[in-house]
């Protein structure tokens, strides 16, 4: 256990989230983008080295190596979008599927305010621990005016 001070999360409201959408979505574009191509590439490399012995050089070792180093540098680009996400306050959850959370105080609880690449804005929200099979439509009743405004919640680091 570290004594580390537990982090300060923003939370949003609907029209925050909203707002924040034109953004989120090239973000979330790029890394849905990248993520696609990157799993690809690794299981089709996966698939051509199963059965090759990487200590006996032969004539697509030099190949090999090239893509594994783009692997990598893709890898930390996803890694910089990820950042770039969390930077604003906005947990990225499935990369391919471009799916984002944001944290939003309802009823006095801490929820997600969910959103999806190639949905028009956040219309669904679940509970922290329920993840997006939990999603639940924004409501009348549930919906802007009971999501509250903070500035920040203390962070539960065993909650995601």
């Amino acid at each position: 256990m570290t004594n580390a001070a537990p982090e300060k999360r923003r939370l949003f409201t609907v029209e925050e989230a909203n707002a924040m959408l034109p953004l989120v979505r090239v973000i979330v574009a790029d890394l849905s983008q990248l993520s696609k191509d990157v799993v690809e590439r690794r299981e089709r490399l996966g698939n051509l080295t199963a059965n090759r012995d990487s200590r006996v050089p032969d004539a697509y070792s030099d190949e090999v190596a090239e893509i594994e180093a783009e692997l990598e540098r893709d890898t930390q680009q996803l890694y910089v979008y990820v950042e770039e996400l969390r930077q604003l306050g906005v947990e990225p959850k499935n990369g391919p599927e471009g799916l984002v959370d944001f944290p939003a105080m309802m009823e006095d609880r801490v929820v997600y305010l969910c959103w999806r690449q190639g949905e028009q804005e956040v219309l669904f929200w679940h509970d922290v621990d329920a993840g997006f099979a939990g999603r639940q439509p924004l409501t009348a009743d549930v919906g802007a005016d009971s999501v509250d405004v903070h500035e920040a919640v203390d962070d539960d680091p065993g909650q995601n």
